[in-house]
């Protein structure tokens, strides 16, 4: 490390207030939690939302909801910044969602499923990315109803990653290889 380098301060990472979080250019991206059981998933989620500036969470069935002290230890705060909503039928949400002209991506294992990668989206609208539960992943209806199942190609033993992790490294790469394509300004909404 260069002995000029050092550590950014709080104040010099500029962060936005989480009051003013839904009022900045976001991402149009909302991700839905298929029945994700863990808390601290929830809570990783919402950390990872928040650090990519996306639209916003759909926690669906029994998914746990805010506040909990569970959830918060891992959120860090972003429950009071990134906004999210309850739906209690996943197929409900991501029905609503197409509707709204979302495309949908099941982040699945499917035999049609696409490399990450591979993937481009079909255009510059808005995509509803879902994420499935920890034991069962995505619901058979909902990847029925998806436009596209990505997956994430691993090269371990283990036939998968953890759904917050997992999240996180999609974002990553939805953010990152097609930057500014589902950005979208603040006033325009």
């Amino acid at each position: 490390m260069p002995a000029t380098d050092r550590k950014l301060t709080m104040d010099q990472l500029g962060r936005v207030a989480p009051e003013a979080y839904p009022h900045q250019n976001l991402t149009r991206i909302r991700l839905v939690l298929d029945d994700v059981r863990s808390r601290h998933n929830v809570g990783s989620m919402f950390r990872t939302a928040d650090a990519f500036g996306i639209e916003g969470l759909v926690l669906c069935g029994f998914t746990p909801l805010p506040p909990h002290r569970e959830i918060d230890k891992t959120a860090l705060g972003a429950t009071a910044s990134v906004p999210w909503e309850h739906e209690p039928d996943v197929l409900v949400a991501v029905r609503r969602l197409k509707a709204e002209g979302y495309f949908i991506v099941a982040v699945e294992q499917t035999v049609e499923a696409k490399p990450l990668p591979e993937f481009r989206s079909a255009g510059n609208g808005p995509i509803a990315l879902v994420m499935g539960n920890e034991l069962n992943g995505v619901s058979d209806a909902v990847v029925l109803e998806a436009d596209v199942c990505v997956s994430v190609p691993q090269h371990g033993s283990k036939h998968s990653l953890n759904v917050s992790v997992c999240a996180g490294v999609v974002l990553w790469h939805l953010t990152s290889v097609e930057p500014g394509l589902y950005q979208t300004v603040a006033n325009a909404r």
